[in-house]
């Protein structure tokens, strides 16, 4: 009976892409379901149990995690969430205060870096240092080695878009991280050149062509098609204008850029954006959408809509025609009982746009 669910399943699948397909999308013109800082695997307990004595709202929004890249991009997401750290020297987070509280509590010590990743050289990955660590890739580099394998072995798989995060806020408590500077968030595009290649990528250069910015060629409806972007993906620069700007001294007006930038529409940098209230903001995405903007937004945030069954949220983003829309349940928690799930009809993860597909 599985098995025949399964099939049923897949057979399903095929005939949903081949529809999108067949209509000749562009990527734009697609709707996907992803994740929400992808990497992050469970905290140990003993770690959220002294987070919910200094900071209760803080425990209560790490109460989630989630399985392997590569098991999210078989279920069918197409996003993915990734936090990088600068340790150019590497070793700086190699022994996280969080493992003295662990053991002052007499849990037993995770094994959290089994392969020694944190002293090695290269750009980090995980949601807080010393206290949110666990991650299912420690190096930028593995987890792009991870998704390129992955690629290579579904050649035909839609674009995967992917954000990232260049981590320098500093927490009381927990040691300070090096700063972003224009070199090391150049550092970013290095590392995906080198691990996951040119190849595979789909970059502002690409978009822009012909016209004389990105912003104009976006808003001209220059992305590629779906079938163009076939085992390709797409990331995102999702940070402040200060970095953004400092990003683009190293790459002006993202030339030889791979990463696309959340400038304000109106910037020649524009192209991509990132607004992540689709509640308060639906008919503002709702409008960029249909001037030839992507748009990433959530369907729930530190854990809140999951403990009260909310798809308010979700709706709304669904409603916006935001191409992108992330979560941390595409399954049920594992934390607390609830039955909340995100995913579109037919239990898929993307889907034809419905602000723009049938205008």
């Amino acid at each position: 009976m599985k098995t025949n669910t399964s099939l049923l399943l897949l057979a399903f699948c095929l005939f949903f892409y081949s529809s999108i397909s067949a209509q000749n999308l562009k990527i734009n013109q697609i709707q996907v379901i992803g994740s929400h800082n992808s990497y992050k695997s469970q905290m140990a307990p003993e770690l959220l149990v002294y987070l919910a004595k200094v900071n209760p709202p803080a425990a209560q929004s790490l109460e989630y995690a989630h399985i392997p890249l590569e098991a999210q991009l078989e279920l069918g997401l197409r996003n993915l969430e990734l936090d990088v750290f600068h340790d150019p020297e590497g070793g700086r987070y190699s022994n996280p205060k969080g493992l003295e509280i662990i053991k002052t509590s007499g849990g037993a010590i995770p094994d959290y870096d089994p392969g020694n990743a944190l002293s090695k050289s290269g750009l980090k990955l995980f949601h807080v240092q010393d206290l949110d660590f666990q991650s299912h890739y420690l190096l930028f580099a593995d987890a792009l080695t991870a998704l390129k394998k992955w690629s290579d072995n579904n050649p035909e798989h839609y674009p995967i878009f992917i954000l990232i995060n260049a981590k320098a806020g500093n927490i009381p408590g927990t040691r300070p991280v090096l700063p972003f500077t224009a070199t090391a968030l150049d550092s970013i595009d290095l590392e995906i050149r080198t691990h996951l290649g040119m190849n595979k990528l789909i970059t502002p250069d690409m978009v822009k062509g012909d016209f004389t910015d990105l912003e104009s060629a976006v808003l001209a409806g220059n992305w590629p098609t779906l079938e163009d972007a076939k085992g390709k993906f797409l990331f995102v620069l999702d940070e402040s204008e200060e970095k953004i700007d400092r990003y683009l001294t190293a790459k002006p007006e993202l030339k030889n850029a791979v990463l696309f930038v959340n400038k304000k529409e109106g910037n020649s940098t524009a192209g991509f954006r990132i607004i992540n209230n689709a509640e308060r903001d639906e008919a503002y995405i709702r409008d960029l959408v249909n001037k030839g903007y992507m748009i990433r937004t959530r369907a729930d945030s530190d854990t809140k809509q999951a403990r009260t069954n909310d798809y308010s949220t979700f709706e709304k983003a669904k409603a916006s025609g935001a191409q992108v829309i992330s979560t941390d349940y595409y399954s049920p928690s594992t934390f607390f009982k609830s039955a909340y799930k995100v995913s579109f009809e037919g239990n898929l993860y993307q889907r034809p746009n419905p602000v723009l597909v049938n205008k």
